[in-house]
């Protein structure tokens, strides 16, 4: 059974393009994705329509894993602090975010615990073991846990969090070649992952100082708010043997000699369903893409006294064949009327609405609206299977194609640094050599951050926007959430 709920308390209090972040932390509890209230800032609780969501994203990483020959493992949560002062830039770029563990009881410990920010450091002293010889390449390993980082900022539910739900992959190659198609999978595995999603994204070669801490370089992965402000969903990095050499993982080449092996890493986290919901949703509500909705396709009876049992034993079998067909359905048979039903599941984002009445069984259909545009038509009773899921894959695309233009209007080529300043909300592409020393300068003037540039090549002709310098390459540079 499900309850309609109360249409004037359900309501949204702001309107997404006046407040982005109050529509946002509003939605977010008003279509109960999750609970807030728990006593420990940033640390909410998974409420069951949010982690059903969360589920099917991590059940498509999954998908990817395992057809690139990936296996699932599970390690401990707590790491001793001397494996985690191994590599130095990695403890210095995580000095002030993680949580430490001093005693046990009311023990000292002798040696300090940290409570996992990311797995490097508990992963890497086992590789050391697990690799030995060359046929032991490459080793390809993920795991989905909670990790753990003391964000200072304001928290946000997905966006900043301090217990994060964390997908990361940890692959050892022989070379650095090997690695470097790893790293290209790795673009490829986001590329599957985000079409179900329907997010657009960039993949941008992170600036030296903004790199992961331990890395010879990182592929940011970014989306765009609709405030014009970019979200990282994830990130794709090199490590070359900066990890290697401190946790003396090596293997035995065919000639007998050792080599340190090349290292890459793949994360994303629960900003993936952030994005969706901030990319997506609109005044009314969530709008979520088919392929990770709960529910796919809500029937709504549409009755009167006298034709009440015919309707509903029409609505069950439609049900069923929805299901029969692999469609993830529901049929609404609470107490309530039509319009406070509609209200409730437009609120939940479920793709398509499907209204069945008197009028409707005697011409054999049921009417559907959808809820990324409101359009509305029919589809056949006969093959409601067939018809609905040609109206979801319908969905994905429009909603991929809008998401797409949209993004893309925000961004702008720059080549002025005479102008004061770049206004809020835009995205810049600018010519830059790729020197600090006008990154910063650019960084400084406009209180942007440079992303990066692109990990795909893009045509490009022009100068350095801050050096003059000739044949540069193109940066995006923005404001970040």
């Amino acid at each position: 059974m499900t309850t309609a709920g109360n249409e004037k308390s359900d309501k949204l209090k702001t309107a997404k393009d006046d407040d982005f972040f109050e529509w946002y932390n509003d939605i977010v509890i008003k279509a109960n994705l999750c609970d807030n209230r728990y006593p420990i800032k940033g640390m909410n609780v998974w409420t069951p329509y949010g982690w059903k969501l969360m589920r099917q994203i991590d059940a498509f990483i999954r998908r990817e894993m395992d057809a690139t020959d990936h296996e699932e493992v599970c390690f401990p949560l707590l790491i001793p602090e001397t494996e985690f002062k191994k590599e130095k830039d990695h403890i210095k770029g995580f000095d002030e975010e993680v949580y430490w563990v001093t005693h046990a009881g009311l023990n000292p410990l002798d040696i300090r615990l940290v409570v996992r920010p990311t797995s490097e450091t508990a992963m890497y002293p086992m590789f050391s073991l697990w690799v030995r010889s060359h046929q032991d390449l490459p080793l390809k390993i993920f795991q989905i846990v909670n990790t753990f980082r003391y964000e200072t900022k304001q928290t946000r539910a997905f966006m900043r969090v301090r217990e994060i739900h964390f997908f990361e992959s940890h692959t050892c190659h022989a070379d650095r070649e090997d690695a470097e198609r790893q790293v290209k999978q790795d673009i490829e595995i986001v590329d599957a992952v985000c079409r179900e999603l329907c997010i657009p994204h960039s993949f941008l070669i992170r600036t030296d100082w903004d790199k992961f801490p331990g890395a010879f370089y990182t592929v940011g992965i970014d989306t765009i708010m609709p405030d014009g402000r970019t979200l990282q969903i994830g990130s794709a990095h090199y490590y070359s043997t900066n990890f290697s050499k401190p946790y003396n993982i090596t293997y035995e080449k065919e000639n007998g000699e050792h080599e340190y092996v090349h290292q890459t890493t793949l994360g994303m986290t629960e900003r993936l369903l952030g994005a969706v919901v901030g990319i997506h949703g609109d005044n009314s509500g969530l709008v979520l893409p088919p392929a990770i909705a709960p529910v796919q396709a809500v029937i709504i009876p549409i009755f009167k006294k006298d034709n009440e049992a015919e309707v509903m034993q029409v609505c069950r079998a439609a049900e069923a064949a929805l299901a029969s067909a692999g469609i993830r359905a529901k049929l609404d048979d609470s107490d309530g009327r039509p319009g406070a039903k509609f209200y409730v599941w437009e609120l939940k984002g479920v793709p398509l609405r499907l209204e069945i009445g008197g009028k409707d069984i005697e011409n054999g259909v049921a009417t559907f609206a959808r809820r990324d545009t409101g359009a509305k038509g029919t589809v056949e009773l006969e093959s409601i299977g067939q018809g609905v899921r040609m109206m979801l894959d319908i969905i994905a695309s429009d909603m991929m194609k809008s998401a797409e233009e949209k993004q893309k209007g925000f961004i702008d080529d720059f080549s002025d640094m005479s102008a004061e300043s770049i206004p809020e909300g835009r995205i810049v592409r600018i010519g830059w050599c790729g020197s600090p020393e006008c990154g910063h300068k650019f960084e400084d003037k406009y209180d942007m951050k440079i992303l990066g540039t692109p990990y795909r090549p893009e045509e490009w002709k022009g100068r350095c926007v801050c050096c003059g310098k000739e044949g540069c390459g193109p940066a995006y540079a923005a404001r970040t959430l």
